[in-house]
């Protein structure tokens, strides 16, 4: 008789209700969970080839929740992630994808198109990445071209079913809602002003819906909340991929936000969150992990998520003009070779400083000093690293762009010297790299001093503090973890300067000021 019931209330709901994903409970790698989490369009794609492994484990270093990519079927009926139909925009192939069988297709060269040092990279097939991103970042699955049993039995055999989300239409989610037997979460698009609330909700049983970022309201998401479906806003393209947009989904409620710029979205949501960091920090030649360094692209990424002090390295053309550029040579930055000193700054402003860093900055130019100084806007400070110019240029650059009360300059203590010498109201920043050094440094009464990251301790930060100098610190390298920041915070270092804001960002958001005591998230 039980279970006759059973099967007579199977058979009045029905196995889509029975299977419904309402409250889908997803794994959440980025430990504590934001409330606002960001999908990154087809991984980090202006830092690596679109699609690639390297684009999507990239957002996991950097604390990314989630990664959209796109699926679709070799001519062997194997998965691939490939967002266009034909290969000839993202590899050296031509053609439609579904004529290359699996082992035609990873034979390609999938990243020279992007930049050089990504030649020979692959195009991924699904189950590597499936394996790849287990226990370190969600996958959002746009399925473009599938087989849905396979899809099933991949993220299945892959152990993936709470990290990943597939998108496409009410169809194909249908079968794969039979398929996995319910296991795996769906997504689909709503449109409010042509879909009905409740009909869409019984059709589909989503875990998740997408709506475009101009058709999200704060009562929409509420209702869908009700319901225990997560809410993504898409706010790809110029018109809502910025921080107007950002805020005001934020504001409605979403859970996911999908974009193309997890760094500006994601510095804007924490600071939603959180009026005041406990660190200062500085962006190392720019917002260079994320645009090539010291370009006008890098800086205006900084200036974007708020950095206290973007660092720059100048340098002197033969014709005595300068410009922003970090080595004596333009080889390793720019699609020509040569020093800089033996050319002239006409020269220089032709050149391609984008190219070798990434396609979605080909044209790039190297900019000047004035340039760069300009774009800093009103609220970032320059952390100007005199390579090589004259300290009578660079205090005219300074006065000329009335930086007096927003910079710092770092070189040697002759060269600070010098720099006092010709005007007091400069904020000196020399290099401290032994405990025993302050003694000497002092003397100059500087703004500043750059510590060594190997010699920080509470006592010294505390020393320097005694004699009114701030303390900057450079955490390049391996020192860029959770804890290491974490670490400099409690003893007091001022500014942070590093190549991974969005880590550091992590590092800030989980300090508990209360406690002083360092997180257990230690990547």
């Amino acid at each position: 008789m039980r279970f006759l019931l059973i099967a007579l209330v199977f058979n009045l709901l029905g196995t889509s209700l029975i299977w419904g994903q309402t409250h889908f409970a997803f794994a959440e790698p980025v430990q504590p969970p934001r409330k606002t989490q960001l999908i990154a369009h087809r991984g980090m794609a202006t830092l690596a080839p679109e699609n690639s492994i390297e684009a999507i484990l990239a957002l996991a270093d950097d604390f990314i929740e989630w990664a959209e990519v796109d699926i679709r079927l070799t001519k062997d009926g194997r998965h691939i992630l490939i967002h266009d139909t034909t290969l000839n925009r993202t590899t050296d192939g031509k053609g439609p994808v579904v004529e290359q069988t699996l082992e035609m297709l990873q034979s390609l060269d999938a990243g020279s198109w992007f930049a050089g040092r990504f030649a020979q990279t692959r195009l991924p097939s699904l189950v590597e990445v499936l394996q790849k991103s287990k226990g370190r970042i969600n996958l959002y699955l746009d399925c473009k071209q599938i087989n849905p049993a396979l899809l099933v039995r991949e993220i299945l055999d892959a152990g993936m079913e709470k990290q990943v989300i597939v998108y496409g239409s009410p169809e194909m989610l249908k079968v794969i809602q039979t398929k996995s037997m319910g296991k795996i979460a769906r997504m689909t698009k709503f449109r409010p002003k042509t879909m009905h609330f409740d009909s869409f909700i019984a059709a589909i049983q989503p875990a998740a819906v997408e709506i475009d970022a101009d058709e999200v309201t704060q009562p929409l998401c509420h209702a869908f909340h009700q319901k225990g479906i997560r809410v993504q806003a898409k706010v790809l393209g110029p018109e809502w991929d910025k921080p107007l947009y950002w805020k005001k989904m934020i504001q409605c409620g979403v859970d996911w936000l999908q974009t193309d710029d997890p760094l500006g979205a994601r510095f804007t949501e924490v600071r939603l969150r959180i009026q005041k960091f406990p660190v200062g920090y500085a962006l190392h030649r720019g917002a260079g992990r994320h645009a090539p360094e010291n370009t006008l692209a890098a800086i205006q990424m900084g200036v974007q998520i708020g950095a206290p002090f973007i660092e720059v390295d100048i340098r002197t053309t033969e014709d005595n003009r300068f410009v922003l550029l970090h080595d004596t040579t333009i080889n390793r930055t720019t699609n020509q070779k040569g020093q800089i000193k033996q050319m002239s700054h006409d020269a220089i402003l032709k050149l391609d400083a984008g190219i070798r860093f990434g396609k979605p900055f080909a044209g790039t130019k190297i900019p000047t000093l004035d340039e760069g100084l300009k774009a800093l806007g009103k609220q970032s400070s320059a952390y100007l690293d005199a390579k090589a110019i004259h300290p009578e240029a660079l205090l005219l650059a300074i006065n000329k762009h009335d930086i007096w009360e927003r910079h710092v300059v770092y070189q040697s203590a002759a060269y600070c010297r010098q720099l006092k010498t010709l005007d007091s109201r400069i904020r000196l920043l020399p290099p401290l790299s032994s405990r025993n050094g302050l003694k000497e440094l002092v003397i100059l009464k500087p703004f500043g001093v750059d510590a060594k990251w190997s010699i920080l301790s509470k006592e010294l930060v505390d020393a320097c503090h005694a004699e009114g100098i701030r303390v900057f610190s450079d955490a390049l390298g391996l020192n860029e973890t959770i804890v290491e920041y974490q670490k400099a915070i409690q003893m007091g270092v001022d500014v942070i300067q590093t190549d991974h804001p969005l880590r550091l960002l992590r590092a800030m958001e989980l300090l508990d000021l209360s406690t002083k005591e360092p997180t257990s998230q230690k990547r």
